[in-house]
């Protein structure tokens, strides 16, 4: 499964780390939406994507349903999360619109997309 993340958003990029830290079995990899590999994923409008997205083998999701979807594969207290798949996709969206237009804002933005660590550079794909 490829999770693919505003590179140079500073809230994506914690929640890579976040995901990152607790994905004990490494069955998540992480792209760019400005890397090649997404644009080859999900098409042209990876540049553009203002959501994270979650591709994998049967599906692609975005907005809240990626986020939930992401969080079923976490540990213990996380994986309870994903029960928030039951509030209506419009209701969780709209509240997911309203963090993704802030996010720069209110967290901050980088000027060059994240360069993973050595021990993470097998887990991004460009």
């Amino acid at each position: 499964m490829v999770i693919v993340f505003d590179g140079v958003c500073n809230l994506c990029n914690r929640s890579v780390d976040f995901v990152m830290r607790r994905d004990r079995s490494e069955i998540f990899l992480f792209t760019p939406n400005q890397g090649d590999t997404a644009a080859q994923l999900i098409g042209d409008a990876a540049a553009n994507l203002d959501t994270i997205a979650l591709v994998e083998p049967d599906r692609i999701s975005d907005r809240s349903t990626a986020v939930l979807r992401i969080a079923r594969h976490l540990p213990w207290p996380w994986r309870a999360g994903a029960a928030l798949i039951v509030i209506p996709r419009p209701l969780r969206d709209a509240a997911y619109k309203v963090l993704a237009r802030y996010r720069y804002r209110w967290f901050g933005e980088r000027s060059t997309c994240r360069l993973p660590s050595p021990e993470e550079a097998a887990r991004f794909l460009p």
